[in-house]
């Protein structure tokens, strides 16, 4: 299996002889004769030597495709229906699991993050820029606001634009890792900070999840997004100041690929933590995290968290190891420097609660709507995970997103990701203007029914930007969710590096923790509700959506210590 990128210390020459041995192997050791399947994909976990390891797993009738030397772990294939258990007995083993398990497959499921994206309901209508907007929007000089920045009341909100934080800082130089579904270098917007060098893919399409693979090898180039999630969240944090289109939050850094994500906007183990694990050996400055990492949105770690239903030992052993290896990466990468940032989640969960529903874990309870029942040691990964700026998500009006999870002290800072029932009683209620406008892959964009095949849009969740010449125009699309608010506090991030950080080798730094500080001592504060509940019932949402604000205007459960603020973090 071809991989692209270097995972901390890739596979040795031990290894990989061992790689070569099996694969010509002519027949299975005796012992695996009669439980050929087909074949699977696992995470395997060691102590000691990898060469001790490595013998291990062959022996177990494994093939080892990588090794992350940096946390001790391989990535290996097997054939044997055996595999599992015999593996797990091994002395040097600490931990297997599949590193694809998504419950039920099935033609035309639903898209990870198909709640984000806006249903297309006609043709354009009206807009805050004209109907005109909709189609071609005519280029600014660079140095003034880009062409469809009144369309973006998220930057105006945290003062990202050329009147507010962009006197100070633009994140100039700043390394972002996007971990994301990937990004699309070819936009308009994107291509300018794009960093080719840097960029890497670790994933390889699954046809079951993905469909077809676009490249013959289905490992996809790293310069590609064929799931639009990547670049949307790219373009929110660093969009280029060019005349086309609109700027980002710090429309000055680099942007870098580091994929993670499926096609389809699944987050495998191996893949989440050899990017994790990437982005510390590169240098990165900070990462930008939207997703939890598959297959289950709560790991939990003993039988004790079940509070209602059962839990077999492979999906417990399973949950425990994506909980150990995520924790490690985390650590790995804050001790190289890298700030974590990750979105919430869309559950609309109180993670402050003593207990937690799973309604989106694969098969769990079969056949149920009831969901799996665990108390609040079954953590959300990575956004739960040591180490993290865990971002909300607000509205335009500010009021917290009714999608967005929340809780006090998990939240520890808001941002802008749009929401679309924002504004109840006026006629900006329920409109696409209430979302978060970013850059968009054009082939995503016409699979979407958002635009046609010059990239005109076909409904009011999206809009074309060209130059003064018409020859080079980008799409853009409208989303919401927690995955469009993180970005948004990443991009601050950089432009804190920027600002507070020293020289290191030509390259400005500064302390994961550093950045913290001043992150959260700069948001706005935010009240709570008149009450102490924001309710949701105007807006058609079932009172379990209800959320209690816990906390004081300076730090509370929906806001954590405001919403973050571009100018005063600069300054």
């Amino acid at each position: 299996m071809k991989r692209i990128g270097s995972i901390g210390v890739l596979v040795g020459a031990a290894l990989a002889g061992l790689a070569a041995t099996a694969a010509a192997q002519p027949t299975p050791p005796a012992h695996l004769a009669g439980s050929i399947r087909v074949g699977d994909e696992y995470v395997v976990t060691f102590a000691g030597s990898s060469a001790e390891a490595a013998a291990a797993i062959r022996d177990a009738g494994g093939t080892v495709l990588d090794v992350n030397e940096a946390l001790g772990v391989a990535l290996v294939s097997s054939v044997y229906s055996a595999f599992l258990d015999d593996v797990r007995a091994a002395a040097p083993v600490t931990g297997v699991a599949r590193n694809h398990a998504v419950g039920t497959v099935r033609p035309g499921m639903p898209h990870r993050f198909a709640e984000e994206r806006p249903e297309v309901t006609g043709p354009p209508i009206a807009h805050p820029l004209g109907v005109a907007a909709l189609a071609t929007v005519k280029a600014v000089k660079p140095k003034k606001e880009e062409p469809l920045n009144a369309l973006q009341w998220d930057m105006q909100m945290i003062g990202a634009n050329a009147n507010g934080a962009h006197r100070k800082a633009t994140g100039r130089g700043i390394l972002v890792g996007v971990i994301d579904t990937g990004v699309d270098a070819s936009h308009p917007d994107i291509a300018p900070n794009f960093d080719k060098k840097r960029s890497r893919n670790f994933t390889t399409d699954i046809p079951a999840i993905d469909g077809p693979c676009e490249d013959p090898s289905c490992v996809d180039p790293p310069n590609v997004d064929d799931g639009g999630h990547g670049t949307h969240v790219a373009g929110t944090i660093g969009a280029r100041k060019n005349g086309i289109g609109i700027a980002g939050v710090a429309p000055g850094v680099k942007i870098v690929n580091v994929r993670a994500g499926q096609d389809s906007g699944y987050f495998f183990l191996y893949e989440t933590v050899a990017a994790l694990t990437y982005a510390a050996d590169a240098g990165l400055d900070v990462v930008n995290m939207s997703f939890y990492v598959d297959p289950w949105l709560y790991n939990c770690d003993s039988a004790d968290d079940y509070l209602g239903g059962a839990v077999t030992p492979e999906q417990l052993a399973e949950q425990t190891l994506v909980k150990q290896l995520v924790t490690d990466a985390l650590e790995y990468a804050h001790a190289h420097g890298v700030t974590l940032v990750a979105a919430a989640g869309n559950e609309h969960v109180n993670l402050a609660l003593a207990q937690r529903t799973d309604f989106s874990s694969p098969d769990y309870p079969a056949g149920s709507a009831a969901g799996r029942l665990v108390t609040s040691d079954c953590l959300d990964l990575p956004s739960e995970g040591p180490h993290v700026i865990q971002v909300s998500s607000v509205g335009p009006s500010t009021a917290k997103a009714d999608y967005s999870s929340y809780g006090y002290p998990d939240i520890e800072i808001s941002a802008p990701g749009g929401w679309f029932r924002d504004f109840f009683g006026t006629p900006q209620y329920a409109t696409s203007a209430n979302l978060i406008l970013s850059t968009y892959p054009l082939h995503v964009a016409i699979a979407d029914g958002l635009t046609d095949g010059d990239g005109n849009p076909l409904s009011d969740a999206a809009v074309k930007a060209c130059n003064k010449s018409g020859k080079k125009c980008g799409v853009y699309a409208y989303l919401q969710g927690t995955s469009m608010a993180a970005p948004h506090v990443t991009g601050v991030v950089a432009l804190i590096i920027q600002k507070h950080g020293k020289a290191v080798k030509g390259h400005k730094r500064l302390a994961p923790d550093a950045v913290r500080d001043i992150l959260l001592a700069t948001a706005t504060d935010h009240d709570c509700p008149a009450g102490g509940v924001q309710d949701y019932g105007d807006e058609g949402r079932p009172s379990d959506y209800n959320a209690v604000c816990d906390g004081t205007s300076a730090h509370n459960g929906l806001y954590g210590e405001g919403i973050v603020d571009a100018v005063a973090a600069v300054q």
